[in-house]
């Protein structure tokens, strides 16, 4: 028998995410609770592939800095966003963020199981190019700050004069950041340390696709 596949449902309203846990477990899904965006971005990082319902309007953080959030670490998982009446505007910027989908509540189970099915259906085809992109941002995660805005620098192909110029920094100092992340990123070119950019999503051309 397959394993059944998890949500994680991320909702202030402990009513509606003791709703939502039954709908689900009794659809046959494996269900983890969260009540707020700090919780779950705690676990995060550790949870099998699955999908998330994350609710749009939560005390501690919003839906839309959640999600922020999960894609900077690197977690792929597909988010479904839960709205409220007149939350469509929050559930359009979402969508181009990369959220899988959006369902406004109140909902019916028809058009959430619905919902969920298209995410699985896209992880599954994700899958493959999630694992290499969470493998390359992990990597990247061990970079400072200013070791990113120096690889964001090469990975648009700017000298590191200009480098230097926009970050308002001297060139010798570009020239340490750029030793310090290839060191960090184990890679012994700048083409090796691009490409770890790149399979993370990072530059314009990787995240048009």
């Amino acid at each position: 028998m397959s394993q059944a596949y998890p949500i994680y449902v991320v909702d202030d309203d402990e009513a509606i995410r003791r709703s939502l846990s039954f709908l689900l477990k009794t659809s046959g899904f494996a269900v983890q609770l969260f009540e707020g965006g700090m919780p779950f971005l705690k676990e995060a990082g550790h949870l099998a592939p699955g999908c998330v319902l994350l609710d749009v309007r939560m005390p501690d953080m919003d839906g839309l800095e959640v999600q922020r959030e999960l894609r900077g670490r690197g977690v792929m998982l597909p988010v479904i966003i839960m709205t409220g009446h007149g939350d469509v505007d929050m559930a359009v910027q979402a969508m181009k963020a990369g959220a899988s989908d959006f369902i406004e509540k109140p909902f019916e189970k028809a058009a959430l199981l619905a919902c969920i099915a298209a995410a699985q259906r896209q992880s599954v085809a994700e899958r493959g190019l999630s694992a290499r992109a969470m493998e390359a941002q992990a990597r990247l995660n061990v970079l400072t700050d200013r070791e990113r805005d120096v690889l964001n620098g090469l990975v648009d192909g700017l000298p590191n004069k200009t480098i230097a110029y926009d970050l308002g920094i001297s060139p010798r100092t570009v020239e340490i950041h750029r030793a310090n992340l290839m060191q960090k990123l184990e890679v012994r070119s700048l083409a090796e340390a691009l490409r770890i950019a790149f399979h993370a999503g990072q530059g314009a051309d990787a995240r048009s696709g």
